[in-house]
C-alpha cells in the first residue's frame, strides 16, 4: 500500500466519513420523505425545482448527479403527479421540470419533518464544531471542483 502524507491521510479519512454520512443521510431522508410518497432522491429534485422550473441538465448539475439519473427521477415524479414538463422558451427540446401543487405540498410536508429532525440532531452536536465541519467540507468541495476542472485532469481523461 502506498504511504500517505498526513494531509493525504486526513483527506482520505474525511472522504470515508462523507461516504458513511451520505449513506446514513440518504436512509434518514427516505424515512422523512416516505410519508409524502417521496424518496431522498425525489425530495432532492423537488428541492431544486422549488426555486423555479429547470431543465434536467441544470438539476443534475446542481445535485452533482448524471443527467440520466435525474431524468429517471423526474419521469417518476411526473408519473406520480409531483412535477410536470413544460416548454422551455430558451430551448425547443430541453423541456423544463416544473413543480405541481401536489409536489409542492409533498415537499412542504418533508421540509416540516426535516426541520424537526435536523433540530433534534443538531442539538446533539457542538454548534461551533458543526459550523467548522461545514466550512471544511466546503473547502474540500471547492478543491475537488478545481481538480475536476483543471486542464491537466481534462488532458488525462481525453
Amino acid at each position: 500500500m502506498a504511504r500517505l502524507t498526513a494531509a493525504a491521510a486526513a483527506f482520505s479519512e474525511l472522504v470515508i466519513e462523507v461516504f458513511r454520512v451520505n449513506g446514513l443521510a440518504l436512509e434518514a431522508g427516505d424515512v422523512l420523505a416516505r410519508p409524502a410518497g417521496l424518496t431522498s432522491a425525489r425530495w432532492q429534485v423537488l428541492g431544486v425545482v422549488d426555486h423555479g422550473p429547470a431543465p434536467v441538465s441544470n438539476v443534475a448539475r446542481t445535485m452533482g448527479l448524471t443527467r440520466q439519473s435525474v431524468q429517471q427521477i423526474a419521469d417518476a415524479l411526473e408519473r406520480d403527479g409531483f412535477v410536470e414538463y413544460v416548454d422551455n422558451p430558451h430551448h425547443r427540446t430541453a423541456r423544463l421540470i416544473a413543480m405541481t401543487a401536489a409536489g409542492r405540498e409533498a415537499l412542504r410536508q418533508v421540509e416540516a419533518r426535516h426541520a424537526a429532525w435536523a433540530d433534534r440532531l443538531g442539538k446533539q452536536l457542538d454548534l461551533s464544531s458543526l459550523c467548522a465541519a461545514v466550512d471544511a467540507l466546503r473547502e474540500a468541495r471547492r478543491a475537488l471542483e478545481e481538480e475536476a476542472s483543471s486542464p491537466a485532469r481534462r488532458a488525462r481523461k481525453g
